[in-house]
């Protein structure tokens, strides 16, 4: 296809982007139509031509969104069946298990004489005016694995570390809204009003107001009060005082405006939750409505949506808390939750993908950012966890 399907000069400068693009991020979470302009927004940030987002569902099956720039050379991947030949794709797993960032780049998939010379490259991407990516892991739930990928132009050049850490603080971002709004899409809530969208999912949902008065909660969210997370007042609280003290000021975070997009990378609030033998995992997303229309009026009063999640003593840890809580990257804590859950380093490696070489190499960083030297140490120490 011609190589002027995609209007280098088109691509905006950046601006004050990383606000912009986590605001947007937030947007599209309850409303899934939006992911189409919130990746836009992202690639904007960068000033670069598009972003797009991949999933595996949880039947494996893949699913797809991508920014209005990268359209045409998106169906030109599938239609073509470029995707037989992205070293990119088949390569980033295994090579991400050994990288030292979540975030990653040509450089970390391919040598420089293969982006000269495999026909991906030469012809798949320099024919629709492309060149470099960046792209982060994300885990939004841990029975589903999200990219992130965005895509510049060829006239630029290689992304540098400092963009890679800001793609990696905005993947976190994509990955607290897709909470939701990987269920939603699932759900097919475009064919809903939100209560019933929100009805149909599975986890816990609570609209709240900037004091976190409760103004919503799904069927999910209600089953989960009890004696970790509770409603005092109208407010939605916790028994325990530091879960307390930390849901008022994620709340507080998400009602004052940019300060959630400018601060580190969302972290939830760890309940504790007795009766379940476990803890909730609340993670907070802030909300920012725009225009009108039914979502906007459910979502008028709501400055933020709780999402929360209960753990399971019978399943692997959450990734992205066990990243969150060791400071792993996101394809160590992928592996390490599945060993500490029992599984041998070499049914781990190809449960993720990888080879049992790779799964070894990578549960020694494991066991040297943990402090543990065995997989009966990691076991426990995921086991309490929450009372780290």
């Amino acid at each position: 296809m011609s190589g002027d399907i995609i209007l280098r000069d088109a691509v905006p400068p950046p601006r004050d982007g990383f606000v912009a693009a986590v605001e947007a991020i937030y947007d599209a979470a309850a409303v899934p139509e939006r992911w189409p302009q919130a990746l836009q927004e992202i690639a904007d940030s960068f000033g670069d031509v598009g972003a797009i987002m991949i999933y595996q569902r949880e039947d494996g099956g893949f699913g797809s969104i991508c920014s209005p720039r990268l359209e045409a050379a998106q169906r030109d991947y599938e239609v073509g069946e470029w995707w037989r030949q992205d070293v990119r794709f088949s390569r980033s797993i295994e090579r991400g298990a050994i990288a030292r960032h979540d975030a990653v780049t040509d450089r970390d998939i391919a040598s420089p004489e293969e982006m000269r010379t495999l026909p991906f490259y030469t012809q798949f991407l320099r024919g629709h005016g492309l060149g470099w990516f960046g792209g982060v892991g994300i885990s939004p739930d841990p029975r589903v694995s999200v990219a992130l990928s965005i895509q510049r132009s060829d006239q630029k050049q290689a992304w540098t570390e400092e963009e890679l850490d800001r793609l990696s603080r905005i993947g976190r971002h994509v990955e607290n809204a897709l909470r939701l709004g990987i269920r939603l899409i699932n759900a097919e809530a475009s064919q809903w009003a939100l209560s019933d969208a929100l009805a149909r999912v599975g986890v816990g949902v609570f609209l709240l107001a900037g004091d976190a008065r409760m103004l919503f909660a799904n069927p999910a969210g209600q089953a989960l009060l009890g004696d970790g997370l509770v409603v005092a007042h109208g407010r939605l609280t916790a028994r325990s005082e530091t879960a307390r003290e930390a849901l008022q000021a994620r709340i507080a975070e998400a009602a004052f405006g940019d300060a959630v997009a400018r601060s580190g990378p969302p972290q939830p609030v760890l309940v504790p939750h007795p009766q379940r033998d476990g803890f909730l995992a609340v993670h907070i997303l802030p909300v920012r409505p725009a225009g009108g229309g039914p979502v906007e009026t459910l979502l008028a009063e709501a400055v933020a949506i709780a999402v929360v999640t209960s753990s399971k003593a019978d399943a692997p840890a959450d990734p992205a808390l066990v990243r969150d809580l060791f400071g792993l990257t996101l394809a160590e804590a992928r592996l390490a939750a599945l060993v500490g859950a029992g599984r041998p380093p070499r049914e781990a490696g190809e449960q993720l993908g990888i080879t049992e070489a790779t799964a070894r190499t990578t549960l020694k960083r494991v066991f040297q950012k943990t402090g543990t030297t065995r997989q009966s140490e990691l076991t426990a120490l995921l086991a309490r966890m929450v009372v780290r």
